[in-house]
């Protein structure tokens, strides 16, 4: 995958090694307002389940309480889109990473129902954000690297 634009999502390749990366995108997705309900470590998962070797990946679900609330509201089984999957991995490069996020307008967009979509612009804001933080602070990090 090139970082960048994806059909149904976000993403980036950040200059920060996978375990700074997985912490970045934790402290930038609650700094946007959203809690991790679900963590999958794929590597551990594909070892265990397949005895394959994967390079380092986690998916976490990532939620936004008030507008998940909101959603349920409008439509109560809204719950089998939730919550938004964002990825860390690691990159093809040694010391990078790659943040992915799914784009919550495509995702709700299944729905058919226009009323969804103001809500799901205020996730992918927010997502956007949370990304572009991870992108900034390990930015920084690459230059000032005695953060840790």
């Amino acid at each position: 995958m090139t970082p960048g634009l994806l059909r149904y999502g976000f993403s980036a390749e950040v200059p920060v090694a996978y375990d700074a990366a997985v912490a970045l995108t934790r402290e930038a997705l609650a700094a946007s307002g959203f809690g991790v309900l679900t963590e999958i470590d794929v590597k551990a998962t594909m070892k265990r389940k397949l005895n394959f070797e994967f390079r380092p990946y986690v998916i976490l679900g990532a939620c936004n309480p008030p507008i998940a609330r909101d959603a349920l509201l409008k439509e109560p089984s809204i719950g089998l889109l939730l919550p938004c999957n964002v990825v860390v991995y690691a990159g093809e490069e040694p010391g990078t990473s790659v943040v992915a996020v799914l784009d919550p307008v495509v995702q709700l967009g299944v729905t058919g129902r226009t009323d969804l979509e103001p809500l799901a612009r205020e996730v992918r804001d927010l997502l956007q954000r949370a990304l572009e933080r991870v992108r900034s602070t390990a930015a920084t990090i690459q230059l000032h690297p005695t953060r840790n």
